[in-house]
């Protein structure tokens, strides 16, 4: 199909020539030492007091060349993995909020380990969602077991891909080995490892940090499937202009690709990106601003360009609850996305810009991702489709819904949704007048109140436990006192749940 597109090919040309020229002129900042030493053994100009490199354009394009086209993030389940670019864009939860909120009290609290388990555990079982990228951190993590607290409890309940950054080098391989663990071996794990990764590749502007440059080589040296991200702040570390932002952070994925495949060639990248503009009032993080799915449609061009997967944050929200404004930003942006042309969306289940998990607004963005997988179906245009000899048989006058053709296409000419209400106002009305987020948190509860098919085997779950000590319990066990809401006449009312029996760890 064709895309949606900001820019000309002469645009897209130009952007190409002026990154070459940023990072041959002005350069990159580079903390880490050992990065700065793999450019220059690859043709690129190295300050080493400075901290500064240069590289040559003609170095760039022979590296940027050796990105593969495609890219594929693996699940527990192999029936999960995912290929892509492909028709239907790959739709991923939002990830890293430090804070939840309560599925009890309503307000914000710090998430543990024990919410990323049912978080899995509901995204498991939501179709619209296709990579579980690991939604909160984990504030009850023991000691050097930050990340194993998140990936433990996500790869126990969820058999789709799972995948968030880690801090270094240590923490990646206790993951990793966590992923031997379930496997059974470390030779089936490596015949097919399903642990992803993500880091951010430069900090705006032209800048890599010693931390997530080491982390970038060492899942490039050693064949782990991860990926970075640009996320630059419009009006503070880039221009504050749409062609400038696109611009600078172009040059910047090339670099990351650059050294990507300087550490191994024919490493799998995504063009990926989280850019933001500063609301210049007051300085605000805004990543719920149209102008992400503006520059989206300009990144999925470049990637096109450069024949690589192209991604992005979209559908992000400032919107502190489930309200209109969560609505209209996490609807429009991914949808341009989609018209764009993006094969990897990331926007499920966050608020207030990025700083808090919400399980009913999880399941709307559920129902948003099935929406934009629809769009990307496209139109369906077939001489069959078109109907011509049922509407000359149905003739002027004629009722359409008895025919035997609209009984077969009743499920799959329309997308039917769950949560959005399409009920006559009385109807509503008798119904109690529920909520969107109301009725979304009644699917959540339903999900986690029933037990997990996609758990880890107890033999297997046994095995992980007797390797590390103290590890974190990563049980999908409902709340005390979530309740499900029940709407009658008068209204919304709560009824008490019967809390499942709850599992020793």
């Amino acid at each position: 199909m064709d895309f949606f597109s900001f820019l000309t090919g002469d645009e897209v040309r130009y952007v190409h020539a002026a990154s070459l020229e940023i990072l041959e002129e002005a350069g990159l900042l580079v903390r880490n030492e050992k990065a700065r030493e793999r450019f220059a053994r690859h043709g690129a100009r190295v300050d080493h007091e400075t901290e500064t490199i240069r590289i040559p354009s003609a170095v760039v394009e022979r590296y940027r060349a050796l990105v593969p086209p495609t890219i594929t993030l693996r699940g527990r389940d192999p029936s999960c993995d995912v290929t892509f670019p492909r028709r239907l864009p790959v739709v991923a939860t939002a990830s890293s909020a430090p804070d939840i909120v309560d599925p009890v009290t309503g307000k914000a609290r710090r998430a543990g380990s024990d919410d990323i388990a049912r978080i899995a555990h509901l995204v498991n079982a939501l179709p619209g969602f296709d990579v579980f990228s690991i939604s909160t951190l984990a504030d009850d993590a023991p000691s050097g077991q930050f990340s194993l607290s998140r990936f433990y409890p996500a790869l126990k309940n969820c058999v789709k891909p799972c995948r968030t950054s880690v801090i270094d080098v240590r923490e990646a391989a206790q993951v990793l080995e966590l992923g031997e663990l379930i496997a059974g071996s470390k030779a089936a794990f490596w015949e097919r490892p399903f642990i992803n990764f993500g880091y951010c590749s430069i900090v705006s502007p032209l800048t890599m940090d010693y931390d997530s440059t080491e982390m970038l080589m060492f899942y490039a040296e050693n064949g782990v499937t991860a990926y970075g991200t640009i996320a630059p702040m419009g009006g503070l570390s880039t221009p504050l202009s749409l062609p400038g932002m696109l611009t600078l952070m172009n040059a910047e994925w090339l670099a990351a690709a650059t050294l990507a495949q300087m550490s191994k060639p024919g490493t799998a990248q995504i063009y990926n990106f989280l850019p933001v503009f500063a609301d210049m009032r007051d300085g605000a993080y805004a990543p719920g601003a149209i102008e992400i799915g503006m520059m989206n449609a300009a990144v999925c061009q470049m990637a096109r360009f450069y024949d690589v997967p192209a991604g992005g944050y979209l559908g992000l929200t400032n919107a502190k609850t489930a309200d209109a404004q969560a609505g209209f930003e996490k609807g429009m942006s991914p949808l341009l996305g989609a018209l764009a042309g993006v094969d990897f969306i990331v926007m499920g289940g966050l608020q207030d810009a990025l700083m808090s998990f919400d399980f009913g607004q999880a399941a709307i963005d559920n129902e948003i991702a099935l929406m934009i997988k629809r769009v990307r179906e496209g139109f369906g245009f077939s001489e069959d489709a078109a109907s011509l000899e049922e509407i000359k048989a149905t003739g002027p006058a004629g009722m359409f819904a008895a025919n035997p053709e609209t009984l077969e296409r009743m499920r799959t000419a329309t997308f039917l949704p769950e949560l959005a209400d399409r009920k006559l106002r009385e109807q509503w009305e008798r119904e109690g007048a529920s909520t969107i987020h109301q009725r979304a948190m009644n699917k959540a509860l339903e999900i986690l109140s029933t037990p997990n098919s996609a758990a880890l085997d107890p033999a297997v779950d046994a095995r992980i436990r007797a390797k590390f000590e103290d590890l974190v319990a990563g049980e999908s066990v409902p709340p005390d006192g979530w309740k499900h809401i029940e709407t009658g006449a008068a209204g919304p009312t709560r009824k008490r749940r019967v809390n499942r029996r709850r599992r020793k760890p």
